[in-house]
């Protein structure tokens, strides 16, 4: 049987490089594309060095239609992960209609393009999508209620966006996979999260403070209804993540899909504070972090983690790498990027 080719929309980011990873040991061939506007080529260095391949990659624009229109044009593409969207919750409130017009409109173009071939759509959702819940854990068939950011409002969107299409349109099929906090690096810490500017995520902001790069973390408010006050997240190995999305094409490839469109939690089941994270940190490193308690940022809800049990049962997947692990997968990244 002929290898499958999938499309990584955003490939050469914190999480599409991962992925990329996973699907090359898996036996596919991966085609990377990605307009490099969140990060540089570090991380595409390290897939091909870790596959020890130079796998293809297309610079472009997925807002760009008749460059999306091209790009499948030239390939023969079997499925598209979509990972290209913007993804700082706090800066969505700030400029929603830089999330709006980006996010949108990429992945209207990745839908109509693959109506068009018959290919299927894996999107990258979100645990945003559930909003301020009223019972937790959540699960698939929780209530998706009104998001507290645009971005997450983009998320809720797009899922919409992938429902109506499989429905309407018999020659596709898709799944969203809804991510809790992707945390970590790979264990051979060449690739990792390195986003430009200022971290909008928690750990990176660890890390980088950690090597002095960042005199001080904030810790977002401390008088929220958790047991230390700080947020309560479900935060999940980046490896372990890449991996649900291995299984996600699989399931959509080999025709084991139950309806044409399909959502799976991806995490842990097991949430953990901020404060809770970040003393993980200090122990598993043997290091001490400077931070100081801020006000609340807006946009952040006060608790959300999820029951994994449907994607163990109909994915085959689970979480196993310990929160221990993946934090000290994130600093050896570190000292790397510190050439230590």
């Amino acid at each position: 049987m002929s290898r499958k080719t999938v499309l990584v929309s955003g490939g050469a980011g914190y999480i599409g490089s991962h992925v990329t990873v996973e699907l090359d040991a898996a036996g596919y061939d991966v085609l990377i594309a990605d307009n490099f506007s969140n990060c540089d080529r570090t991380n595409y260095n390290g897939v091909c060095q870790i596959t020890g391949k130079q796998l293809p990659l297309v610079e472009m624009d997925f807002c760009d239609t008749a460059a999306v229109r091209r790009l499948f044009d030239e390939h023969q593409i079997d499925a598209v992960i979509h990972f290209a969207a913007f993804k700082a919750v706090g800066e969505s409130v700030a400029d929603p209609l830089k999330y709006y017009c980006n996010n949108l409109e990429s992945f209207l173009n990745i839908l109509q393009v693959s109506r068009e071939k018959g290919c299927n759509v894996l999107f990258s959702s979100s645990a945003t999508v559930y909003g301020e819940p009223e019972h937790l854990p959540v699960s698939e068939t929780s209530e998706r209620k009104p998001c507290t950011s645009p971005y997450g409002n983009t998320k809720q969107i797009c899922e919409d966006f992938l429902r109506d299409c499989v429905n309407a349109y018999p020659q596709i099929k898709g799944i969203a996979l809804r991510y809790f906090n992707p945390i970590g690096a790979h264990p051979s810490a060449l690739i990792g999260e390195l986003p430009r500017g200022v971290p909008q995520n928690l750990v990176p902001f660890i890390t980088q403070t950690a090597a002095g790069k960042r005199e001080c973390l904030s810790v977002f408010g401390n008088d929220y209804d958790t047991p230390d006050g700080t947020c309560l997240r479900d935060y999940i190995d980046i490896v372990d993540l890449a991996k649900a999305h291995v299984c996600a094409v699989g399931r959509m490839l080999e025709n084991k899909m139950k309806t044409s469109y399909e959502i799976f939690n991806v995490g842990t089941g097991r949430p953990l504070s901020v404060l809770e994270l970040i003393t993980t940190f200090e122990k598993v490193n043997n290091l001490k972090l400077n931070y100081k308690i801020a006000p609340r940022r807006p946009g952040d809800v006060t608790a959300v983690w999820c029951d994994p049990s449907y994607a163990e049962k109909e994915l085959g997947w689970k979480a196993v790498r310990s929160t221990e692990e993946t934090l000290a997968s994130a600093w050896a990244w570190e000292k790397r990027l510190l050439g230590e």
